[in-house]
């Protein structure tokens, strides 16, 4: 029998799927776990098949926990379950190597669907339709643990992509000229580009304008 495990830090979202789940009878439902650390911790000790994986959750975020997942454990098949319904991190995922992609609002039907795709060697991406939206905190929050950046260094780069000048930004900011042009310096180094057209194109491709 397939051996799953589900990795959520919202205890009764956890619960409410491990009953859906058992009503199919066809997964070994190992207990869930609440964040990333605990999970890599269990599947260092118990051989887990299908991992059924938050992205938000505390201590070690679903992303990196994918990363790891995908690099200590190849075989090990990730079905992302989520909220985030952004074309940003659909690709980061799918550039992981997650398996298949769902969101948290899919029928019971849907998920038992999913996992029998993504059980079978088939992924599951086909029936999500991302919608444009505006960035989440929580993917901003990962983009600057990513790149090391500031919130005034993200700030900086949304108003840069708002056309103002290092003039405007620092009156807007109540700032010096020159401790924004600093950060802009910063900003180019860190994200390793050479100039303010890269890095309003790479912004772009980010999400973050």
């Amino acid at each position: 029998m397939t051996r799953l495990i589900i990795a959520d830090d919202h205890q009764l979202l956890a619960d409410g799927l491990v009953a859906v789940l058992r009503e199919a009878a066809e997964w070994d439902i190992l207990v869930p776990v609440n964040n990333g650390r605990e999970l890599l911790d269990r599947l260092a000790e118990t051989q887990v098949d299908i991992v059924l994986l938050d992205l938000n959750m505390p201590h070690l975020d679903g992303i990196k926990t994918l990363e790891i997942i995908k690099e200590q454990y190849p075989g090990i098949k990730v079905l992302v379950l989520t909220n985030y319904n952004q074309p940003q991190l659909l690709s980061e995922v799918r550039k992981l190597g997650a398996d298949g992609y769902l969101l948290k609002n899919a029928s019971g039907d849907v998920l038992k669907a999913a996992l029998r795709s993504v059980q079978a060697g088939v992924p599951y991406f086909e029936n999500l339709v991302p919608q444009e939206a505006p960035v989440t905190a929580f993917f901003l929050d990962e983009f600057m643990k990513k790149y090391h950046l500031t919130k005034r260094e993200v700030q900086i780069i949304k108003m840069v992509g708002s056309e103002l000048t290092s003039k405007e930004i620092g009156t807007e900011l109540s700032i010096s000229e020159f401790t924004v042009n600093t950060h802009r310096k910063n900003i180019l180094r860190k994200l390793e580009l050479k100039n303010t057209a890269g890095l309003l194109n790479f912004a772009k491709q980010q999400g973050i304008l």
